[in-house]
């Protein structure tokens, strides 16, 4: 009963950095497989719409663990949202509440501001900025650098590939220019 408890209590974010950290090597163990989110997109796909497109042509069963992980995380954030004890409020910092007020955020409940993603702001303007071109940049970025973030920056870094070291820089880069100049001049538009 004490571990079901401490189960359901919020985990102090350092727990979650050290269990995504061993994802490495087990990996490694487990025969180098690589690893990334984004190509599970791929593989259903390939599974589901066997069509003349060369893209999908590859034996995506051989990667179908990815499928399984992918899927773990859905239902271990379904599992988070609704069985677990947290108030709902994200504990967020000072100087970025005040930016966000700026930005007219003042609810902090779940993952998502609600004054940006409901339903409401779908088909408006602010909706088709952030639902249609944040994500149409979102899957190009990701295809364009042949993974994501998840693929990069953990299993690619960790087994010292050029090419991801130089795509998690321009994540990074593109994540401060997006935080610091393009999302500022977007509300300035919006608000």
């Amino acid at each position: 009963m004490i571990l079901l408890q401490a189960m359901l209590q919020p985990w102090h974010w350092a727990i979650g950095g050290f269990l995504i950290g061993l994802t490495v090597p087990l990996l490694l163990l487990l025969g180098n497989k690589p690893f990334g989110i984004s190509s599970s997109l791929r593989h259903i796909c390939a599974a589901c719409f066997p069509a003349d497109i060369s893209f999908f042509k590859y034996d995506w069963k051989a990667q179908k663990w990815n499928l399984f992980f992918a899927g773990g995380i859905l239902i271990g954030a379904f599992i988070a949202a609704h069985w677990t004890q947290g108030n709902g409020e994200m504990e967020i910092a000072a100087a970025t509440k005040e930016r966000l007020q700026n930005y007219q955020i003042h609810n902090y409940q779940g993952l998502l501001p609600q004054e940006l993603f409901n339903w409401n702001n779908l088909f408006t303007l602010k909706g088709l900025i952030f639902f249609v071109v944040g994500g149409f940049l979102v899957g190009f970025g990701t295809r364009y650098a042949g993974g994501c973030t998840s693929g990069h920056s953990i299993m690619g870094l960790s087994n010292l590939q050029w090419p991801s070291l130089v795509a998690t820089i321009c994540f990074m880069v593109g994540g401060f220019i997006s935080a610091n100049v393009i999302l500022p001049w977007v509300f300035s538009i919006l608000n």
